[in-house]
C-alpha cells in the first residue's frame, strides 16, 4: 500500500534535489562555501517535500501511520540513491559517505533527509 507513493514522493524530491544540488555545487558553494549553499538549499527541498506530499497524500489517501512508514521508505531509497551516486560518481566507501554526515553541512544534509521522511505524516496530520 506504500510502495508506490512512497517511490513517487522520493522520484519526485530526488529529481529536483539533484538539480537544486547540482546549482548549489558548481554555483553557490564556490562563493559562499558549502554550509551557507546548504542553508539555501535544505529549506527549498524541504518546502518542494512538503508540496509533493500533499499530492502524493491525496492521490494515495494514507493514515497517519501509512504515511510515517511511506516517509520511512522514501527515506530509506533516498539514502541508497545517495550513496550510490557517491560511489558512482566519485567511488565513495559506505564509510566515507557516512563519514559526511560528521561535517557542518553534512549534519545539515542529514537533517533536511529526515526532515523529507518526517513531512509525510506531518502533512498527515495537518490536512487530517
Amino acid at each position: 500500500m506504500i510502495l508506490k507513493p512512497a517511490l513517487v514522493y522520493f522520484a519526485v524530491v530526488f529529481a529536483a534535489a539533484f538539480a537544486f544540488g547540482a546549482l548549489r555545487v558548481t554555483l553557490i558553494a564556490p562563493r559562499s562555501g558549502a554550509l551557507a549553499a546548504g542553508t539555501l538549499e535544505v529549506p527549498l527541498i524541504l518546502g518542494l517535500s512538503w508540496l509533493v506530499a500533499g499530492r502524493v497524500l491525496r492521490r494515495w489517501p494514507l493514515s497517519q501511520g501509512q504515511a510515517l512508514a511511506m516517509g520511512g521508505l522514501a527515506f530509506v531509497f533516498l539514502m541508497l540513491a545517495e550513496f550510490a551516486l557517491a560511489y558512482l560518481l566519485s567511488g565513495q566507501s559506505p564509510g566515507a559517505y557516512a563519514a559526511t554526515f560528521a561535517t557542518a553541512p553534512g549534519a545539515l544534509g542529514l537533517a533536511g533527509q529526515v526532515g523529507f521522511a518526517l513531512i509525510p505524516a506531518l502533512r498527515r496530520q495537518v490536512s487530517g
